[in-house]
């Protein structure tokens, strides 16, 4: 994809965006989460039929790697040293920290996360990210959480293979067959679930340096997204594709869907334990529950998906 080509979809999406919402927040729905109205989420509720829930997050890495230079740092702060074994009241206390955006563990990014041209979503001033935190557009718009329905497109599994190799595309044709070979169609304020394979390659092959070389979706994919307004994007990967399909801008997805669209996106997760779940039992749709840290000014944080089916 050329750079004009790129420009080119970024307007046609981003005026799309702002004929259907002229205003960033909409009622207290920000973004691409206008989709997700009270009715939806309520109509989410029927896709429990089992009541089986299943986590969508990958366990958080301490160990570094190549695609995780900084990992998270968990430490124990008590008991102290040799008061186990004690008669005496105590606690099991620790600590964790962690770099939220990364190319290991699972997170969420709020809409002030990409900066380009000089703006976040909605043309808000770039300059309202400052060194104390985000003072709009922050994850703290999603302080109550986010719940609907949630629909997995696995495409290792349409294409009958494990995970689509470093490099590799999924285009908006992917997703339309996933769709028909699944038996699913995505629709209006969804959570949509994109499996590339990521974590099933990183697992049996080991942590590779992402960065540079990852499986993700192609910029022209996100017109789906738009056309059928979805709310959220989720992936195994990091959502867009190393090397970039566009020259000289590295997160071309990231751009349409965050920056254009004002789609939450979450990044990193893991698909192996809902994959096989939905595919013994038929159906690739079920209830979505995500609940982002309460973090004042936040770019993003932490997350664990939940799938109810």
């Amino acid at each position: 994809m050329t750079p004009d080509d790129f420009r080119e979809l970024y307007e046609r999406l981003r005026g799309q965006a702002v004929r259907e919402a002229a205003r960033p927040v909409v009622d207290g729905r920000c973004g691409a989460l206008r989709h997700l109205t009270p009715e939806r989420v309520a109509a989410a509720a029927a896709e429990v039929r089992i009541g089986r829930t299943v986590s969508l997050a990958a366990p958080i890495d301490t160990v570094r790697g190549p695609d995780d230079p900084e990992p998270a740092v968990h430490r124990m702060t008590g008991p102290g040293p040799g008061s186990i074994g004690s008669d005496a009241l105590q606690f099991a206390t620790d600590r964790f920290a962690m770099n939220v955006h990364g190319d290991a563990d699972s997170h969420l990014d709020a809409l002030c996360h990409v900066i380009y041209g000089g703006e976040l979503y909605g043309g808000v001033p770039a300059s309202t990210v400052t060194a104390e935190g985000a003072r709009r557009l922050s994850v703290d718009l999603v302080e109550n959480g986010v719940v609907g329905r949630g629909v997995l497109l696995d495409i290792p599994r349409l294409r009958g293979v494990r995970w689509l190799e470093p490099g590799d595309h999924v285009t908006p044709g992917d997703l339309t067959a996933a769709e028909a070979a699944q038996g699913v169609r995505v629709g209006p304020g969804d959570l949509l679930f994109v499996r590339v394979g990521h974590r099933l390659r990183r697992t049996e092959l080991g942590p590779w340096n992402a960065a540079e070389a990852r499986a993700g979706l192609h910029p022209t994919a996100v017109e789906f997204l738009a056309e059928r307004q979805v709310a959220v994007l989720g992936s195994d990967g990091n959502n867009d594709t190393a090397p970039s399909a566009v020259p000289d801008l590295a997160f071309p997805v990231h751009v349409l869907a965050i920056h254009a669209l004002g789609i939450h996106l979450m990044d990193y997760l893991q698909f192996e334990d809902l994959a096989p779940v939905c595919a013994r039992s038929g159906r690739w749709s079920f209830l979505c529950a995500v609940a982002p840290l309460r973090l004042t000014g936040g770019t993003g944080s932490p997350v664990n998906p939940i799938a109810v089916l």
